[in-house]
């Protein structure tokens, strides 16, 4: 089981309608079960800065099969994954907008979103993960 190109469509104009509504353009990526890139948006006026970073977030996620603002509380200095961002050269996104998608209990893939604030980021990339 994994994400089709179908379903990642899906998922980007969910998470596009919510970054309209919201009034940030965002960079949405979509990555399957093993973490490759299905699909891609970067909508007009989004952060070049912020293609990587979504594609990243989105890779993460289904990585540690965990949403990427937890996994940031949990590599604090003193917690549990402190010094998690510097592995597998640097790809390792700790902050919000990285949601894993899933199907049948488990995790299939995940979508990132980058561009604006992390709680902007994070409420896209929930609104494309509930139309997953």
């Amino acid at each position: 089981m994994s994400v089709t190109l179908e379903d990642a469509r899906r998922v980007i104009a969910a998470a596009e309608k919510r970054a309209d509504e919201v009034g940030q353009p965002m960079n949405i990526a979509v990555v399957d079960a093993g973490g490759n890139l299905v699909a891609h948006v970067r909508q007009d006026g989004a952060w070049i800065g912020s293609v990587n970073i979504s594609i990243n977030k989105a890779w993460t996620s289904k990585a540690f099969d965990i949403e990427t603002k937890a996994l940031g509380e949990n590599s604090q200095p003193n917690q549990q994954f402190y010094g998690i961002h510097a592995t597998n050269g640097g790809k390792v996104a700790i902050f919000a907008g990285g949601v894993p998608l899933s199907r049948d209990g488990a995790v299939v893939g995940a979508v990132g979103v980058s561009g604006g604030s992390g709680e902007q980021d994070q409420t896209v990339a929930e609104a494309g993960a509930a139309a997953f």
